[in-house]
């Protein structure tokens, strides 16, 4: 009779794959760290590019003086407050609008704005020189520039810039532009 015994086993190999490891466990900070960077790092670039890209892009576009921070020294203005101001109005000013072969125009009125005693008696004596000027300047903007926001600031600024050159430095303070119609 067989002795019952138990079957016999062979000893392990070498080319027996070994247990497997227990796999490394989640926590820790390393896995944390491109997120936290990210999160640190997105509003940081933001903030950079709208303070020192975009806004003074806006404001060089919109012709709008940079911040008092700013390393360049302003001229000091001329005290106008002592002096009465005076408006002359200039209207009914024509142009056809650039590119659109005469078939758009626009009617613009402005009123000009001065001091100093003689600044009306300026005005007469140079107005048809001022009508050819602001002609000028108005009709070489095309219908996509006057549709621009800030548009008007510009050419505001064009016009006094234009008109203090044929008037004389600082004699036009402001221009405004009540009536502005694109046809």
């Amino acid at each position: 009779m067989p002795e019952d015994r138990p079957p016999a086993t062979t000893p392990p190999t070498d080319d027996a794959a070994p247990a497997p490891t227990p796999a490394p466990s989640g926590g820790g900070f390393k896995p944390w760290l491109p997120l936290v960077i990210t999160t640190v790092f997105m509003p940081v670039l933001a903030f950079g590019m709208t303070q020192f890209v975009i806004l003074p892009q806006l404001q060089k576009g919109l012709g709008i003086n940079a911040p008092a921070a700013s390393p360049t020294v302003a001229k000091p203005k001329k005290d106008i407050s002592k002096e009465k101001t005076i408006s002359v109005s200039m209207n009914k000013l024509l142009v056809n609008v650039a590119g659109t072969m005469g078939a758009r125009y626009l009617l613009v009125s402005m009123s000009i704005v001065g001091t100093g005693s003689d600044f009306k008696a300026k005005i007469d004596d140079h107005d048809a020189q001022l009508r050819d000027m602001a002609s000028g300047v108005l009709g070489s903007k095309s219908l996509a520039d006057l549709e621009k926001p800030g548009e008007r600031n510009l050419i505001r600024n064009e016009l006094i810039s234009g008109f203090n050159n044929i008037l004389g430095e600082s004699t036009v303070q402001d221009i405004y532009l009540p009536e502005f119609a694109i046809q």
